[in-house]
């Protein structure tokens, strides 16, 4: 098996996340529910975003800031998704490879807009987002070269863009593709809506042995076994795939392969300011740590280290140095 050229490849939305603080009379005046995630038209998007105040602007999507954690820690990371001929498609193309993570999906101008998360920060720290999913939703399997996944140690696949007909083959075939090569296939459930339309594809997927790694949260685990207590969770789950991986918030994170069982703390913070990319940043950390071959343990404490220092600032993108912040763990 020759050597990947890229430790970790990531496929899913390429959205541009728009982060602006709001007060809860704003959220009450446009009828959201404050912590919530609604998916939004064009139509609606463009009212909202008129309406709201001061915003960031940077690339976004689940696997996207996970490519971006990555790329952060030093690893060789790149990403597959969809964006369209337009000004925030070239913002995304333009933020993510600043970062130093690889996208080369063309653009497309048949896509309809690029997709974007308006986010609405309250001073309480709950994020109200707002997406519209646009040109994200329409990957093709014509996009996925089986050679550039193969070049890859590792694929990350999310549940969010499992929607689609579409952007699901395109990840089935990219599925094939690494497990074709030897390489391994890593998969978030995303979400607990996630979980109640797709779980029998999620299951079929276990079932078959093609995700080597899976990544939940309590909610996400619960709704995947039907186990309301989190000890039978993992028992139900952990058995069928060759590396679960849980995060439980304040509580820390779990992971269980092959017998083995590792178990860290949340890290210390000094304020949480905002949610959004903690559990991405924590798949980025952890992820990290297996490319470079560390176990569950180390992996789990820079999942936890990168997940807290993005929930101490506004957006999904790490502000602090986390090659510091890593320093005798990477």
């Amino acid at each position: 098996m020759t050597q990947p050229r890229l430790d970790v490849l990531a496929i899913g939305n390429a959205i541009v996340d728009v982060i602006a603080d709001a007060e809860d009379a704003f959220l009450d005046a446009q009828g959201l529910a404050k912590g919530s995630m609604r998916l939004i038209d064009e139509a609606e998007a463009e009212r909202l975003y008129r309406l709201m105040g001061p915003g960031r602007e940077a690339s976004g999507g689940s696997a996207g800031n996970t490519a971006a954690g990555l790329a952060a820690l030093g690893i060789k990371a790149g990403f597959i998704g969809q964006v369209a001929v337009d000004q925030l498609g070239a913002i995304y193309r333009h933020d993510i490879r600043s970062l130093g993570v690889e996208f080369d999906t063309p653009a497309r101008s048949d896509v309809g807009a690029t997709a974007r998360c308006l986010i609405l920060v309250t001073p309480d720290a709950q994020r109200t987002m707002n997406t519209f999913l646009g040109a994200a939703q329409q990957l093709e399997e014509r996009d996925i070269d089986p050679s550039h996944v193969a070049d890859a140690a590792i694929l990350y696949l999310e549940g969010y863009l499992w929607d689609p007909p579409a952007p699901r083959a395109a990840m089935e075939a990219a599925i094939d593709a690494a497990r074709g090569a030897g390489r391994k296939v890593a998969f978030t459930l995303s979400d607990t809506f996630c979980v109640d339309r797709h779980k029998a594809d999620f299951w079929r997927l276990i079932e078959e042995r093609r995700i080597d790694i899976l990544f939940a949260n309590e909610a996400e685990l619960a709704a995947m076994t039907g186990e309301s207590a989190f000890d039978a969770g993992l028992q139900a789950l952990a058995p069928k795939v060759p590396l679960l991986v849980v995060t439980r918030s304040e509580q820390g994170a779990v992971a269980l392969a092959k017998g083995e069982h590792a178990t860290v703390p949340a890290e210390p913070i000094d304020r949480l300011v905002d949610t959004t990319g903690a559990g991405d940043l924590f798949a980025a950390g952890f992820l990290a740590g297996q490319a470079r071959g560390l176990g569950l343990e180390p992996s789990l404490k820079l999942g936890a280290i990168a997940a807290a220092e993005v929930i101490q600032h506004y957006g999904a993108r790490p502000e602090q140095d986390l090659k510091a912040l890593a320093a005798g763990i990477l």
